[in-house]
């Protein structure tokens, strides 16, 4: 069938296997992930380059570096198949770069790095655009299949990736920033106890003297703590008052 030609069963398989993350999955290692697969998946491609666009932030990977390099020159010069499809939110197919006159410079360089064909897909994923280049040596390699078939396919199989990705995110954020809270309210109540046992104020008082102090200095009560702590540390042999 036309739509088994333009990729394989593995390509899904590898795809959802992105999906799963687990400790050091990060965005870079999903993109990469889905560059390697697209090599593997698609018959005759060669390479695949992925930009994710999200607000201001671009990421880009790539399967090999000579294909970064054609992806950094087509950014310079403001032209090419992957400038279109994200300009016009279409997919872009070159079937042969020696033949195709829509953008010569672009051109130029795509044949420098070995390259002939090229389909570009553009894909909306979880609010952002994801930019999928694949590349082939030879000339037609993407004229036969079904470029809507696989655009289907990767934006069901990446808009779970990348939310899972961002979810997974989400909770180390989380979790680092109780541990921050956590480790705050530590060096808080060491700094109490100095001032408790400097003035033999009451916990409250103590705390209200912290607060004060942090409002005239316009310092965080954390930060103004774990300098007070560090200070008694330094002149006291590192005892701290409980």
């Amino acid at each position: 069938m036309e739509t088994m030609r333009m990729f394989s069963p593995a390509l899904a398989r590898d795809l959802a296997a992105l999906g799963r993350v687990h400790e050091g999955t990060s965005m870079e290692s999903v993109l990469r992930g889905i560059t390697g697969a697209v090599a593997v998946g698609v018959p005759g491609c060669a390479g695949g380059t992925v930009e994710l666009r999200r607000e201001e932030r671009i990421m880009l990977s790539a399967s090999h570096s000579d294909l970064i390099a054609l992806v950094d020159r087509e950014q310079a010069l403001g032209e090419g198949p992957s400038s279109e499809a994200l300009a016009t939110g279409r997919n872009v197919v070159v079937t042969d770069v020696l033949l195709d006159t829509r953008w010569p410079r672009y051109a130029a360089t795509a044949v420098k790095h070995g390259v002939r064909s090229i389909l570009v897909l553009p894909i909306a994923v979880d609010g952002s655009t994801l930019v999928l280049g694949l590349y082939a040596v030879r000339p037609g390699a993407f004229a036969g299949g079904s470029a809507d078939s696989l655009a289907t396919l990767l934006t069901e199989q990446l808009t779970v990736a990348l939310a899972n990705i961002s979810d997974y995110d989400d909770v180390l954020t989380d979790a680092a920033q109780l541990q921050e809270a956590l480790a705050g309210r530590a060096v808080i109540d060491q700094a109490k106890g100095i001032i408790m046992h400097a003035s033999g104020c009451s916990a409250e008082a103590a705390f209200d003297e912290l607060r004060r102090l942090s409002q005239h200095h316009q310092v965080k009560v954390a930060d103004l703590a774990r300098l007070l702590v560090s200070e008694h540390q330094s002149k006291h042999g590192g005892a701290v008052p409980s």
